[in-house]
């Protein structure tokens, strides 16, 4: 070989295993191969409600209008609260980043003060999310259609929906493609009232069949891939809880290393990375 030397490998190296690829953990490995996975189920999802959206002649809500949960101040401030609940999914991604950072190190009661405030965010989340789901089944007043067709948003002060006309403050607002008109159009007093008694119909809140917010569908989306996601998110609550407890019990430091953390963590990165999708796709756009 032109007096280069040659280099080979026994049969022993080449074919006798215990080589990790990609040089990760085996554990590590197949937590990636689940998240592709279910990045795939949610991708199909995504898709499906945009086709679904796009395909509806039927207007379609807007975030704004729907998502007004804030606690004590219901109807003010859209999309505060959810901001809150991304808001802090998002930190618990940073906190669970230090904690794996701490494993690393070896720093049990480091490991132990981020992952705390981990599991604290994700439970604060879900929570958040079942307080949604509370306001979205309940409604904000609901509409009712007329014999001519007409559509009007009931309002009062107390958001009662049981007996609406009787609450203080009820007025009804015309629609318009679906949607509020605001500052105009607006029944109040005696008018409100006739029209409200001879109303051929009231929807209020939402379920699986129909909603105040528009097409049945937008409610279907919403409750399956919302309760999907917070079904993941609550599964990685209680995935890291347990991980918290193995860790101040010392199991992962007689081991010598916090792996099971880190793998924990990928979890919890994916759950925080697939709601900024599910939240620009169900409260922004």
């Amino acid at each position: 070989m032109s007096g280069e030397a040659t280099k080979t490998l026994s049969n022993d190296v080449l074919w006798g295993g215990g080589r990790s690829p990609f040089s990760i953990s085996y554990g590590k490995m197949m937590m990636w191969f689940f998240l592709v996975s279910d990045a795939l189920t949610f991708s199909g999802l995504l898709v499906a409600y945009g086709f679904v959206r796009h395909s509806t002649t039927e207007a379609w809500p807007i975030g704004e209008e729907v998502f007004r949960a804030l606690p004590f101040l219901h109807g003010s401030y859209p999309l505060m609260y959810v901001a809150l609940m991304t808001a802090i999914l998002i930190f618990s991604s940073v906190t669970m980043v230090l904690a794996v950072e701490a494993g690393h190190r070896m720093d049990k009661k480091g490991v132990i003060k981020w992952l705390f405030l981990t599991v604290l965010g994700g439970a604060f989340f879900v929570g958040s999310q079942a307080w949604e789901w509370k306001h979205f089944i309940h409604g904000g007043g609901g509409y009712i259609t007329t014999a001519e067709g007409a559509k009007y948003w009931v309002h009062n002060d107390t958001h009662d929906t049981h007996d609406p006309a009787h609450a203080p403050g009820f007025h009804l607002v015309l629609a318009d493609a679906g949607h509020y008109m605001i500052g105009e159009k607006e029944l109040e007093g005696e008018e409100a009232l006739q029209v409200w008694n001879e109303r051929v119909n009231y929807v209020d809140g939402a379920n699986m069949v129909r909603n105040e917010y528009g097409p049945p569908q937008y409610a279907n989306f919403f409750f399956f891939i919302t309760g999907f996601h917070g079904f993941h998110v609550f599964s990685g609550v209680i995935i890291n809880l347990i991980v918290l407890i193995m860790v101040i019990q010392g199991v992962f430091h007689r081991r010598g290393h916090y792996e099971m953390v880190e793998k924990a963590g990928l979890y919890w990165h994916f759950v925080d990375l697939v709601w900024v999708f599910v939240f620009t796709f169900f409260y922004l756009l």
